[in-house]
């Protein structure tokens, strides 16, 4: 009798101690005192930490971490999209880098509607007229050449490597290939990279090789920039263009340029948010929302109480309408007001609207947009000096247009479905055709790509982004809204569970689980639709604690194969 009493003693101090122990271990951020990265695969996340390792900055570790995520990360990491980065250096100093990806030349505003002006159903994301000119190849490279300090060849070896040797199959990417097959095997190129001989799908623990992208790689190793929008993998690029009906031509890839913008710049209570600027609607979306909050006390609220979200919702709701009726190429819209969008004065308007205990009403007879898939790649990178670096980038959907490009080895984008594609037609099921984001020759589609870094007392603390189309937004705005007014640590604070509001369609869309039955129908009672999703956005942050000289990441766990890496 006495020992089993003993033994149930033991039994619940485990319960008691030990197993929270371990829940607090499993939420608490990594540490690194000299760098860090932050991505969505551990295996580009390692390469980037060793290119800090070996002496290099933020910035090299940015560009080895995309090529290997293009390698690794076939879904959304790329060499055949576009995405941006935003640049907080040591002293101070920002900037960023737009590779948005561009419409083809051949491209016009009603390219994908019918004899009849109707939209033909998936014309703009499910073929080759779908795939907008790459971009990542000449931002990634610009950004070296211009702020990096290791050679091209040095930082993109490992993806190299990694291509041509191969790697374990994880079961998440096995997972996705084994759905994904019947669509692969439409196109003899994705089925002779994503299938096996004998056209099955790759199985977890096998190990995967992509000649053919290991050769890309190496042109752009050997000729950065050139070595893919000039010679063998642009020759490549246009016979498949030309052989399936698609736009894009040499001419077009040899005339794409990445290019340097100033970074969106506005202050929330005492810190500095530095964002991306159009034709990313991202920092200047999320500064209308900060602006119109700072003017309440959110702590006081509760953190996720109905309250708290009601008054978030709303900001969103008000945020996301200003997007569609503003935002596009800034090289196609030159009345963009952007100092007017992101004033204090302009938030005060829109805080002026907000009822405290009444759910505001959206209208397709106001503001809208169109599709945007929630497949895109974040990653964060922060070196011992204090340089900072947030990326995002994508190719869309989930693995693209699921083509790959005969004889390159990666797989094309179909970004073009972020335009709006149907002028004049907005309606409540979420299609727009609001002129800034309509699609016109050389034009950079409209995204919600949100990579920020934010500042306190002139230095980093912290750097974050996430994929998750619209959603990106609302991902960030709530995880910096958890660092800053409720003061959680960063794994915490990326870890919580989230909530979209988009304008149209007019609902709030939760986690679950995540939200209590109490706060969800005290939301309905205020008169706001509800609906429920498994998960939102893949949060990747660092947060620099100041004080101590400690960087903290954290890894959404909402990503099967994230991985913090420091040293």
């Amino acid at each position: 009798m006495k020992t089993a009493l003993n033994v149930v003693s033991l039994l619940l101090l485990f319960f008691l101690f030990l197993i929270p122990e371990m829940a607090l271990a499993r939420k608490w951020p990594v540490a690194a005192r000299h760098g860090m990265v932050v991505s969505t695969e551990r295996l580009a996340s390692e390469v980037g930490a060793r290119i800090l390792e070996q002496g290099g900055n933020a910035v090299d570790a940015a560009v080895a971490t995309g090529f290997a995520l293009a390698v690794v990360h076939p879904a959304a990491g790329n060499i055949g999209g576009g995405g941006f980065m935003v640049i907080r250096f040591a002293d101070g100093s920002t900037t960023a880098i737009d590779y948005r990806e561009k419409a083809p030349k051949a491209a016009s505003k009603d390219m994908y509607l019918d004899e009849n002006g109707e939209l033909v159903r998936d014309l703009n994301h499910h073929s080759y007229l779908a795939v907008g000119v790459p971009g990542t190849v000449a931002g990634l490279t610009l950004a070296l050449e211009k702020f990096g300090s290791l050679s091209l060849q040095t930082v993109i070896e490992p993806a190299i490597e990694l291509a041509e040797s191969g790697f374990i199959v994880p079961y998440s990417l096995s997972k996705d290939i084994t759905y994904l097959a019947e669509r692969f095997r439409k196109y003899p190129a994705s089925a002779a990279v994503f299938l096996k001989p004998d056209s099955s799908p790759y199985q977890p623990g096998e190990r995967f090789f992509q000649k053919d992208l290991a050769q890309t790689l190496k042109r752009v190793a050997e000729k950065g920039r050139d070595g893919f929008y000039k010679g063998k993998t642009a020759e490549l690029i246009e016979q498949d263009m030309k052989a399936n009906a698609g736009l894009i031509t040499r001419t077009d890839l040899d005339g794409y340029e990445a290019v340097v913008r100033t970074p969106v710049k506005t202050t929330y209570r005492d810190y500095e948010i530095i964002g991306m600027p159009p034709p990313s609607s991202g920092g200047i979306t999320l500064a209308i929302m900060l602006n119109i909050l700072e003017g309440y006390h959110l702590k006081e609220m509760g953190h996720n109480s109905a309250a708290y979200i009601h008054l978030v919702a709303e900001s969103m709701r008000r945020a996301f309408s200003a997007r569609a009726q503003h935002l596009g190429d800034p090289d196609f819209n030159p009345g963009l007001a952007v100092e007017r969008l992101i004033s204090k004065e302009f938030a005060a308007d829109l805080r002026a609207t907000i009822d405290l205990e009444k759910a505001g009403k959206s209208s397709p007879t106001h503001f809208d947009w169109g599709h945007e898939s929630t497949e895109t790649t974040h990653f964060s990178v922060v070196d011992m000096a204090g340089n900072a670096v947030s990326n995002t980038y994508t190719i869309e959907h989930w693995y693209g247009t699921k083509i790959v490009a005969a004889g390159a080895g990666f797989l094309y984008n179909n970004e073009m479905g972020d335009f709006n594609p149907w002028p004049g037609r907005t309606d409540s099921t979420g299609l727009v055709g609001t002129p800034p984001n309509l699609i016109m020759p050389e034009k950079r589609m409209l995204s919600s790509m949100t990579p920020t870094i934010i500042a306190k007392d002139g230095k980093t603390v912290l750097v974050v982004g996430s994929p998750g189309g619209r959603t990106i937004i609302n991902s960030v705005l709530e995880t910096v809204l958890n660092v800053t007014d409720f003061e959680m640590n960063v794994y915490d604070a990326v870890d919580q569970p989230r909530f979209h509001h988009q304008w149209l369609p007019d609902k709030i869309w939760f986690e679950d689980p995540g939200f209590s039955t109490d706060t969800i129908s005290l939301l309905k009672e205020m008169g706001h639709r509800v609906a429920f999703r498994n998960t939102q956005g893949r949060t990747m942050a660092i947060f620099v604690d100041q004080e101590n000289g400690w960087l903290w990441g954290a890894a959404d766990a909402r990503s099967p194969n994230r991985a913090a890496v420091g040293y």
